[in-house]
């Protein structure tokens, strides 16, 4: 198979899908691998390191999106690669349909294979999905206290306090990858912190592992409530697989909280789960509500490219390969895993969550697939 890597085009997207490994390893097992000219150099990659392992390099996407049956990127594309997508074509990918109409209605149109990594599940686990999560749940707090800081519209408040100073109070909404390692940092910085979830064993589990320092509450709309207006950085990190997520955070109860509070919603690649919230990215990362800093940059973990690129691609590359060594359709087939994973295919929505979000009607991929 002819697999090809573009250059992000997201505005300080840094990351690149494919590394020298990943594609040393395609190359040995008898694939071709195209690779944009400097589509790594944000990811400390170097072109020669591309082609050291057997990949050729192109001068342009356009040639890589032209060529390559499967092309794989990090993030999904944006409206200047819409047109450079062709019928039968593989992208494999961030995708974040459920929050992206546009983007669905054009892979539909030109009958592309859309797979989405956050989609790609074992089990109970988001394996793609993962590493990045554990880099943006890490980075809210880093990117929080960073808001909090006056000339960035905060409250001037130093998250760990000092001597005979309160401690800032962190409110995380959601015990996942992104809730853990958001209060991993948050404890490590010694703010008081908070975490709400619904799944009473996974709050029990948190209680031990993090030996008691972490207040848990059980989610619901008087608790939130509480903990939100109590907060000085909230972190939105709440996931439903593949489709948009809640509206935890009401624009009422943004409204209530104490001016120059921070809001952090790492759930904006699905919509996000604070009703106020809406994308940003790097260059204008926050907005005011209320007097109340919001981030919502669709993007985080590609302020930290290298640590993000070589994290995803240890998770992307078997995947990448099977697909590549038997072809969508057997590898799909194949692995249940890759099956949740595809949301678009000749034409239809393949992945219900997708559909419902966008009253699309769905195909169940097991009768495509035959």
């Amino acid at each position: 198979m002819l697999v090809g890597c573009p250059k992000e085009l997201k505005v300080r997207e840094y990351r690149v899908g494919l590394i020298p490994a990943s594609a040393k390893a395609l190359v040995s097992a008898g694939h071709q691998v195209l690779v944009e000219k400097g589509a790594g150099l944000g990811a400390g990659i170097q072109d020669e390191e591309y082609t050291e392992v057997g990949a050729h390099l192109v001068a342009s996407a356009e040639e890589v999106w032209q060529r390559a049956e499967m092309i794989v990127k990090v993030k999904e594309p944006i409206e200047p690669e819409y047109g450079s997508m062709r019928p039968g074509q593989i992208l494999y990918t961030f995708l974040h349909l459920a929050a992206e109409p546009k983007l669905t209605r054009v892979l539909l149109e030109r009958q592309v294979t859309g797979i989405a990594y956050e989609t790609i599940q074992v089990g109970r686990t988001l394996p793609l999905l993962k590493p990045m999560s554990e880099v943006a749940g890490r980075m809210s707090i880093q990117v929080g206290a960073w808001c909090l800081e006056k000339h960035q519209g905060g409250k001037g408040l130093l998250l760990c306090g000092v001597t005979g100073v309160k401690k800032g109070r962190v409110t995380i909404l959601g015990g996942g990858t992104v809730g853990v390692s958001a209060a991993a940092i948050a404890l490590g910085m010694g703010a008081e912190v908070t975490l709400l979830d619904t799944n009473l064993e996974r709050l029990d589990y948190l209680d031990q592992i993090f030996g008691g320092r972490l207040q848990t509450l059980f989610s619901n709309e008087h608790n939130i409530e509480q903990a939100v207006l109590c907060a000085d950085l909230v972190v939105g990190g709440v996931l439903i697989a593949g489709a948009r997520a809640p509206k935890l955070v009401t624009k009422s109860l943004v409204s209530r909280m104490t001016k120059g509070s921070v809001i952090v919603d790492v759930a904006i690649d699905q919509g996000g789960c604070i009703e106020t919230i809406k994308p940003t990215n790097h260059d204008n990362p926050t907005f005011l509500v209320d007097g109340v800093v919001h981030y919502g940059v669709t993007n985080m973990p590609g302020a930290v490219a290298r640590t993000s690129t070589f994290a995803l691609a240890n998770a992307t590359m078997p995947y990448m390969k099977k697909i590549a060594d038997l072809g969508v359709r057997a590898a799909v087939k194949s692995d249940a895993a890759l099956m949740a994973g595809l949301n678009t295919y000749q034409g239809k929505v393949t992945y219900k969550a997708v559909a419902d979000a966008h009253g699309m009607e769905f195909a169940a991929p097991e009768a495509l697939l035959g």
